[in-house]
């Protein structure tokens, strides 16, 4: 792909959601910004991973959710880091929960910004992401502090992953098919998250982690 950094060209946008209002008005608000040239959209996760490998793109807007059964924007991040010299991720979603969160900054994400962030909050995410630094929005990297200065009360990616489709009301075979983990491991891992929500049940495990924001309600 290319270098990243400041140079005399614009920064090129690759804009990844399923929803085309949405891209339009990424698109329409980006395009006011001089320095910015938005050259690809893709509607899909998948899509994305195709564009970033082939297209000359500097950073990528990626929305998380892209339909039932589609690749999710963390899976798609994780590919397009992964390529050499490739494009930055910058995460553009409705979702600021610690399992969505975890799971794109664990993707190699450069930032982390919600939809309702203000226009130049945005633009200065992108130059931030495009110069190669990190770009979380600050309530996002506030989430990330508190986890890392209560680590034990903190749920792993993994312990999110398994509470997610216990809420789900997925049971644990269908957990243990879901996530290609042996049944054992499941019911260690729901132990886990028992202790350290202080919960006795499945129902109460949810709750809590949705009234901490772990989990979306």
């Amino acid at each position: 792909m290319t270098s990243h950094g400041p140079t005399d060209r614009p920064v090129r946008l690759l804009l990844a959601d399923d929803h085309p209002v949405v891209r339009a008005g990424l698109r329409a608000v980006l395009d006011t910004e001089a320095d910015f040239r938005v050259v690809a959209e893709a509607a899909s996760a998948e899509r994305a991973v195709e564009l970033a490998a082939t297209e000359p793109v500097d950073v990528v807007l990626m929305d998380l959710q892209f339909g039932p059964g589609a690749m999710h924007g963390a899976e798609a991040t994780a590919a397009i880091t992964a390529l050499a010299d490739g494009p930055r991720v910058l995460v553009l979603t409705t979702y600021d929960t610690d399992a969505d969160i975890l799971a794109a900054v664990e993707a190699g994400a450069a930032g982390y910004l919600l939809k309702d962030a203000p226009p130049e909050e945005l633009a200065a995410a992108v130059r931030t992401a495009a110069a190669g630094q990190s770009a979380l929005a600050p309530a996002i990297a506030h989430r990330l502090m508190d986890r890392m200065r209560a680590p034990a009360e903190s749920l792993s990616r993994r312990e999110l992953e398994v509470l997610r489709l216990v809420a789900d009301g997925l049971s644990n075979q269908q957990i243990s098919k879901r996530l290609f983990l042996s049944q054992a491991t499941v019911k260690s891992h729901l132990v886990h998250v028992f202790a350290k929500l202080e919960v006795d049940s499945r129902t109460a495990a949810v709750a809590t982690a949705r009234s901490r924001g772990m989990l979306p309600r």
